[in-house]
């Protein structure tokens, strides 16, 4: 789904047409883009996916599709983008995400400067993922640069939305949904400044990003406040190159100071720890593979994916996955593989008990992890994930078997753990009594009101059964 209000860019917004995408952009805006697109470094961008693929729409087939009446009667064009098959937010991003979509906007800033275009602004907004690779997808962002102004306008909003947030991140553990959920333009440098002690405001990480623009502006005088946002001239224009390519090479510096670190946390050894027995993972490994290869999904969603091991059994048989997990670090390993090896895949930070909620202007911009999930997937996988659900969330049963089936479109590949298996007790901290109506009895009774079972399977000698159901 994407999102059903845009509006916050003057040249255009988008519109979704049975399932087809369309930015609706001033003349003036089109212009620009037909210029940029004959560029070659659109060409360059394009071939490799770096920018999403889009044409010009003939206004005589505009009543075809259902938007006759363009722009409130604004003259105005219709470009047609390629859609991105699943929306995902900066928030819902591990850090290696954010620093991926900081990467190609700087490299995107900096080849199409060469050929006289820049960009209006320097949000991760622009940028959507296609599986592990990020798209630059707003196109209205390009304009013709005036070739002797030597200003980067984008440049604090860059700081504020990428640099600031990989910052805090790396140095505070902050996480970025909780930096950029409710900050859509990003992070004032005052507000890093007041976290900072003496030592880390002169470090070269943050002396240029939070402490100088903080003594600068306590030192400002309000009159001459203005004067910042005049524009500049040079009539050198080889000097105004000279200086934006400066520019960006010492935030490409920065940025690579900002790169997140490969980090641990409970969950990163989590597969290594819990295989149980010798028989439990491999049987596990070939009952999901047998389904996957029997029901050939399109699309599949693993919940509480870990480091991945089942999403990337589900991409090498040709599934486009999403994968969700609630805990940055796996999420951000897991990318940083599908990557690598080119997999489909998409990992998000996302809390399947706690999703994502609609979010901007009247909720209505940003939706919500289930809007957009809702029967957009062939297959789920819910693997080693319902205990959590049901101890610590105190999520009934019924409820998850529910949200699975509106969650998928197919099938439901599912891990019964019971109470007396040692990772439940674990969770469980005692309140074992809370939990003694869970049998596998009790299980399937709940699971037969929206699913049918295909079949199940005890996995080695434990007390841990997988099933394939199929929606009903």
């Amino acid at each position: 789904m994407y999102p059903s209000i845009s509006f916050r860019d003057p040249a255009g917004y988008l519109v979704t047409k049975n399932d087809r995408i369309f930015r609706i952009i001033s003349a003036e805006s089109a212009e620009d883009l037909k210029v940029f697109l004959k560029t070659e470094a659109a060409a360059r961008y394009l071939e490799s996916g770096g920018i999403a693929s889009s044409s010009f729409v003939d206004p005589s087939a505009c009543s075809e599709v259902g938007l006759s009446e363009l722009n409130d009667g604004i003259s105005s064009v219709v470009v047609e983008h390629k859609r991105i098959r699943f929306v995902s937010y900066p928030y819902e991003w591990p850090p290696e995400m954010l620093y991926a979509a900081a990467s190609l906007t700087l490299n995107l800033s900096a080849d199409i400067r060469v050929e006289g275009f820049g960009l209006k602004d320097a949000t991760p907004y622009n940028i959507l993922f296609e599986g592990a690779k990020p798209v630059f997808v707003d196109l209205p962002s390009f304009e013709r640069r005036d070739p002797h102004d030597p200003t980067w306008l984008p440049y604090a909003q860059f700081i504020r939305t990428f640099l600031l947030p990989l910052l805090l991140n790396k140095h505070f553990h902050l996480s970025i949904s909780d930096l950029l959920i409710n900050n859509r333009d990003g992070i004032e440098p005052e507000q890093v400044y007041s976290m900072l002690g003496l030592r880390q405001k002169l470090k070269l990480e943050f002396l240029s990003v939070a402490t100088f623009p903080t003594w600068l502006g306590a030192k400002k005088v309000k009159k001459d406040e203005t004067q910042i946002y005049v524009k500049r001239s040079l009539p050198n224009e080889e000097k105004v190159g000279f200086i934006l390519d400066r520019l960006l090479k010492s935030l490409k510096r920065r940025l690579k100071r900002a790169q997140p670190r490969a980090r641990e946390s409970a969950w990163t050894n989590y597969m290594d720890q819990n295989r149980y027995t010798d028989q439990y993972f491999p049987e596990k490994e070939k009952f999901v593979r047998d389904a996957l290869v029997e029901a050939k999904p399109e699309a599949v969603l693993d919940v509480g994916c870990n480091t991945g091991f089942f999403s990337e059994l589900a991409a090498n048989l040709g599934a486009r996955v999403v994968a969700i997990d609630s805990d940055d670090a796996v999420v951000g390993r897991l990318w940083e593989r599908a990557r690598s090896a080119n997999l489909d895949i998409q990992p998000l930070v996302v809390d399947l008990s706690r999703p994502t909620p609609a979010t901007g202007w009247r909720n209505e911009e940003c939706s919500s992890f289930l809007d957009r999930a809702r029967a957009s997937f062939d297959a789920v996988l819910m693997l080693a994930v319902i205990h959590h659900m049901l101890v610590t969330e105190r999520i009934p049963l019924k409820e998850i078997f529910k949200l699975a089936s509106e969650l998928t479109k197919s099938i439901l590949i599912v891990e019964f753990i019971s109470p007396s298996d040692p990772m439940f007790k674990t969770i469980a901290r005692g309140r074992d009594e809370l939990h003694k109506d869970l049998t596998i009895e009790h299980f399937e009774q709940t699971a037969l009101q929206f699913f049918e079972i295909i079949r199940s399977y005890q996995l080695g000698d434990s007390s841990r059964w997988i099933y394939l159901m199929k929606k009903s």
